[in-house]
């Protein structure tokens, strides 16, 4: 029997492309199902979430980390979730022409994902094109939609997390009411060069996440960068080696909760579905009389 996976390096970008889209449109088929296995059992790569406000610059830093990490000869796959049309369910805003990368790059592949109705910031496809990606690259990002304070899903499916901050943002005790400094691995303020609202925002935060300590004992790093002058961005690649060292023997595991998390809930997502199939089946055509909470009893009574 072919290793398909072996097929998926050989066919460069196109085939990964191709992957992708059997893997939104036939998740259950066999084929799907033997590569994502494949996948899950040859992790190559090291996968970073980038998270964080609108308009704090995450593609545009994760343009200037991908060229960092080509500067070194590592290659890189992004996982760009943007908000959707309400019209067609599409990624709405592209990040694929934000994100600043040389298409003649066999080494870079970039693809957005629409986030539909998932408020943890990240798409449905995106665990699947993740594991996928992560027996390919060196290092994957997944760059979340950036809607505030849902954005701690990417914990479940990253091995770091990037929280991104922007001067002048607000202070500590806004990010802790937020409950953002429990996501984060290593913190960064976008916009350095902003001089002494940058500082201010870095201290802010930094003091923010001194009460918190991921388990096992790691501490939040804190660094400032301006993406586009190329300011702090080797001292954040050194951080994303630090924690990926860190963690060592431990990521496995790490990645096994992840599995099991993501299992339990789309477990519960599936039969919520069917759930709700069922309760329009057996509504369509004639309604029981009274208020809802009747009527959710009839459905009840009359369910399998």
């Amino acid at each position: 029997m072919s290793d398909p996976l072996a097929a998926l390096c050989h066919g460069g970008k196109a085939a990964l492309a191709r992957a992708l889209a059997q893997a939104e449109a036939a998740p259950d088929a066999e084929a799907t199902l033997a590569l994502l296995d494949a996948a899950w059992a040859a992790p190559k790569g090291h996968v970073i979430g980038l998270t964080g406000p609108p308009g704090v610059g995450k593609s545009t830093l994760v343009s200037a980390l991908v060229r960092a990490w080509r500067a070194n000869a590592q290659t890189v796959g992004v996982i760009a979730v943007d908000p959707s049309s309400r019209r067609t369910g599409g990624a709405l805003l592209g990040d694929r022409t934000r994100i600043e990368v040389d298409p003649e790059d066999l080494g870079v592949f970039v693809r957005s994902m629409a986030a539909r109705d998932r408020l943890g910031g990240l798409s449905d496809l995106c665990a699947a094109a993740a594991v996928l990606m992560r027996a390919l690259y060196d290092i994957v990002v997944i760059e979340t939609v950036g809607v505030g304070q849902s954005e701690t899903e990417v914990a479940d499916l990253a091995d770091s997390v990037i929280l991104a901050i922007q001067p002048a943002s607000g202070d500590s005790l806004q990010y802790m009411k937020a409950g953002i400094v429990e996501t984060p691995d290593i913190a960064v303020v976008t916009k350095a060069d902003f001089g002494s609202l940058a500082e201010r925002a870095r201290r802010d935060l930094e003091l923010a996440l001194s009460i918190t300590t991921q388990p096992g004992g790691w501490r939040p790093k804190v660094l400032s960068v301006a993406a586009a002058t190329g300011e702090g961005i080797e001292a954040l690649l050194d951080a994303t080696v630090e924690h990926l060292a860190w963690l060592a023997d431990g990521l496995s595991q790490k990645r096994e909760a992840q599995g099991r998390l993501w299992l339990s809930r789309a477990v519960r997502e599936e039969l919520g579905r069917r759930g709700a199939e069922r309760v329009r089946s057996l509504t369509d055509g004639s309604r029981s009389g009274g208020s809802p909470f009747r009527q959710l009893t009839s459905l009840l009574q009359h369910a399998d």
